[in-house]
């Protein structure tokens, strides 16, 4: 089946994509997009987190013909197309070293844009909450509450 969906604001088509393929294989494998992580294919850690339509969800859990015609924002749409600047929350996540093996982080990203877009003055339980469903293993947490943290302050000064 063909599949036509909006990803980080452009128009983009799958072919031959068969009912159990998910969203985060058509994404990395069909369109070139590998910033969202293959790690556990259980929506379990996080890894994977897009936004379907606004809404953050793992895209290994999410079949491709699922996004038909909707739109799709992965951590790669976080960084200025134009420009290659990159986001807020990305450059407070190299500011704090809250990026290590790197493996989580795409999720952790798209998440915390996400936190930052509805609540741009989070409290720390709003920032736990936010990122409750995406795992880390090497970084211990801390470093990425102070980026979220530091984005939140960098998002208020420039607003």
């Amino acid at each position: 089946m063909r599949v036509t969906f909006t990803v980080n604001g452009r128009t983009q088509q799958a072919d031959d994509v068969w009912e159990g393929e998910s969203l985060l294989y058509v994404l990395r494998e069909r369109l070139g997009l590998p910033g969202s992580k293959n790690a556990c294919e259980q929506g379990e850690c996080g890894s994977c987190t897009v936004r379907l339509d606004g809404i953050p969800v793992c895209a290994c859990l999410v079949a491709a013909g699922q996004a038909e015609g909707r739109d799709v924002d992965t951590v790669e749409g976080l960084t200025d197309q134009e420009t290659g600047e990159l986001s807020v929350v990305q450059q407070a996540f190299i500011a704090t070293g809250a990026v290590q093996c790197g493996f989580c982080t795409p999720g952790l990203l798209v998440a915390a844009d996400d936190l930052l877009k509805h609540r741009p003055d989070p409290s720390d339980a709003d920032i736990r909450e936010a990122l409750s469903g995406n795992l880390c293993r090497c970084t211990g947490y801390e470093k990425i509450l102070d980026a979220v943290r530091l984005a939140a302050a960098r998002t208020g000064a420039e607003g």
